[in-house]
């Protein structure tokens, strides 16, 4: 382990710290999706009702839910493989697919003119863009 209060220190400890964010997000919301799928498709279908994705929620809730659990698995194990063995392979990985889950979410919030709730997407999508940086280091 490198001394933390140095340059490579700090990129250790940014890349933890990204990873476990990342992982805890993504979790946290995809096994949600799993647990009450119910409720999450009857709000969807609400938000989505005027919107021209309005056929394709349940296809929709599918697709985000596999992102956001691969983003988060891969997040969580790259987290625990770098405090062990400092190769940041599996948790650039995991912040890819966060980017990219950040990206389906962003078009959805867009498409239902939900413009304060894409807003807040912004800082997630940074720091998974932050995050691919940090972890190319590693």
């Amino acid at each position: 382990m490198p001394t933390l209060h140095t340059f490579a220190g700090a990129v250790y400890l940014m890349q933890i710290l990204a990873s476990a964010f990342l992982a805890i997000l993504f979790l946290q919301s995809g096994i949600d999706k799993v647990v009450d799928r119910r409720g999450n498709l009857e709000w969807l279908k609400g938000h989505f009702a005027k919107s021209p994705l309005a056929g394709i929620v349940p296809a929709m809730v599918t697709a985000i839910t596999i992102l956001e659990i691969t983003a988060g698995v891969l997040s969580a194990i790259g987290c625990v493989v770098i405090i062990f063995s400092r190769n940041s392979t599996v948790a650039f990985y995991g912040a890819v697919i966060s980017a990219v889950a950040i990206v389906a979410l962003f078009f959805g919030q867009r498409m239902t003119k939900d413009y304060a709730g894409a807003a807040v997407l912004v800082p997630y999508f940074l720091l998974a863009l932050s995050a691919i940086y940090l972890l190319t280091s590693g």
